[in-house]
This record gives structure tokens, sequence and C-alpha cells, in this order.
């Protein structure tokens, strides 16, 4: 689906065309879809829409920052729930995912019938400084060593913006050893347990240097967000359904920033998930997911059997690679 910008996004439709619209976020930024998230939805009752968001996975130019910040994707959103005729639909985000998801909810809160968040992030200041800065080297210490190590100690002040300026310079080479060093950071604190699978994945030099690009352009910019906006943005979306799911022990996405998005959002739910990390496959977190995307969808079911439905489709403009 081209969205301009010269990006081609990659979007696929799964399950019942009649079903409950629901679109899935997914984590990085810049980390594609994994074919296990099509699981989250019953084929029998959803109608869910799945896509690489700019630059990332089977979406092209892969890798690409020009023209990718959260204010395109949330307009990237809105150009697939047009073209394939939703009037509105379930947000169901991951880690960066909720960022996007709130993002999206707060500028086109009619265009949403809940949301399922899991893994909150927020991109304030003090999270970026926990992850990229040093606070998570009181409990990862031989791996902040690791990171840091290829950063010359003049520049360990800002150690997010040393890593920025080799991810984006012109020496490729350097650029696919300091990502390697990224994608290793990123996929040890991505769940309660080191995957082998998930750090193997993260380092590939194939996959490697294209997200730790679009993370880092991310971060750097602070998801191109005003401190603190998706918290003040919350009255806009309170009356909608939904439901926080964070494991206790993210390392990625500590607890404390869906705790403080619940208190400026009483009407949610929050879940604080005991002996869980980040990651959506841990058991206890996938679990807690599905109760919750469960329960938003009892919320917004509509009785004629139709929800969401009411906008013509393009079906001049046909989906490359969906899948049914």
């Amino acid at each position: 689906m081209p969205v301009g910008d010269g990006h081609v996004l990659y979007v696929e439709e799964v399950g019942r065309p009649d079903g409950v619209p629901v679109v899935f976020l997914h984590g990085g930024p810049g980390g594609g879809l994994v074919p296990a998230a099509r699981r989250f939805f019953d084929p029998e009752r959803y109608r869910a829409v799945l896509f690489d968001q700019r630059g990332a996975g089977r979406s092209t130019p892969h890798g690409e920052v020009r023209a990718n910040t959260t204010w395109h994707l949330v307009a990237d959103l809105e150009t697939i729930r047009r073209r394939l005729g939703i009037g509105s639909w379930l947000v169901f985000g991951g880690s960066w995912g909720t960022t996007l998801g709130l993002a999206y909810a707060q500028a086109h809160p009619q265009r949403v019938t809940g949301l399922v968040l899991r893994g909150v992030l927020l991109l304030r200041r003090a999270e970026r400084d926990w992850f990229y800065q040093g606070g998570l080297r009181h409990l990862q210490p031989e791996e902040w060593e690791r990171f840091v190590a290829p950063v010359p100690p003049g520049e360990r002040d800002d150690v997010l913006a040393a890593y920025h300026r080799r991810l984006h310079g012109p020496d490729e080479a350097q650029a696919r050893v300091w990502a390697r060093a990224w994608g290793r950071w990123e996929a040890v604190n991505s769940s309660l347990c080191p995957d082998p699978e998930l750090l193997a994945h993260f380092t590939a030099d194939e996959h490697a240097l294209p997200v730790a690009r679009i993370l880092s352009h991310y971060a750097v910019h602070g998801g191109f967000l005003t401190e603190g906006q998706l918290l003040d943005g919350v009255d806009r979306i309170r009356h909608l359904p939904a439901v926080i799911v964070n494991g206790r022990y993210d390392l990625c996405c500590p607890p404390v920033s869906a705790y403080d998005l619940a208190r400026r959002w009483p009407e949610a739910t929050l879940r604080i998930v005991p002996g869980a990390g980040h990651s959506a496959a841990e058991p206890a977190i996938a679990r807690e997911v599905l109760r919750a995307l469960d329960e938003v969808t009892a919320r917004v079911e509509s009785p004629a059997g139709e929800p969401g439905h009411g906008e013509p489709g393009h079906p001049e403009a046909p989906l490359a690679g969906s899948a049914g």
C-alpha cells in the first residue's frame, strides 16, 4: 500500500471480513511483524489488520528514516483504515505499539472503539535515560558494559547520541558493528530470561542495522512527542474501554509508565503481571493480553454484528501480499 514520501507498506488482513475490526501495532519502532502476532486474534471473531510500519519488515524502503515520524505513522493508520473501508477499530499495541496506539487514539478518538496496551512506553526523558543512559545498568551490569564498550569515554554523557551518530554515519562497516551491539542490548532486555533465538535475530546483519537506525531515530527525537504529551492527552480517550498489561519485571518498559498512565486514566483497567518481563511471547503476558482483548472486544461488539464498518472501500487499490 503506497502511503506517500516513497514509502510502501506491507499490510495484511486475517480472520472474518465481517468480524470485529482490530489493528495490531508492532513494537520497535522498526521491529516489524512476526507471524505469531496473528495468533492473538481468533479468526472466527476478528477482522484483524496487521502491517509493517514505515521502514520495517516487508515495508519499503527498508530501514528508511526519512519521512518517518510518529505523525507519519498516525497518518498511515488513517490511510489503511479508509482504504479498507473500516469505520472504526480496536487498537492493540505492544511496547512501541502502545506509544503509537495512544498517539493515534488521541488524534482520532472517533475512529477507535477500545484499546489493549501491553508494555507501556511513553518515551519520556526518564524512560530513555533508564534504557540508554545507565539506569538499567544496576540490573544488567555486564550487559551494560557490553553496550557502552564501543562508546569513547568522552561521549558517554550521551550514549544514545553516540550510537545515533555511528548508526547514521557514512561508515557502513562501523554502523553494522554498532548495530549488533545495539541489537544485543535490546534483545537481552526484551524478556525475563534471555531468548537465544531473539538474540540471534536482533544481531543478524540483515536485521540489526535497519532496526537500530529506526529505533535510534525515534529515541533521539523522543518519539517526536513533547514531554508527557501522551499523559496530557488522556482526557481525549477516557471514554474508550481499555486494558493495560505490564510485566512486573519488564526491563524495557518498567511498570511505572503503565502505572502513571492508569492514574491519569482511572476508567482503564491496569494489570501488572507478576513474574513476567516484556515479551508478549511469555506465557503469563500472553494469557493476560488474550484476556484483555476478550474483555475489551466484548464491550465494543455491536448487537447488529457489524462492528466498526461504515466507510466504502477502495477496490481499485488492492493490498499487495495480503493474507486472508
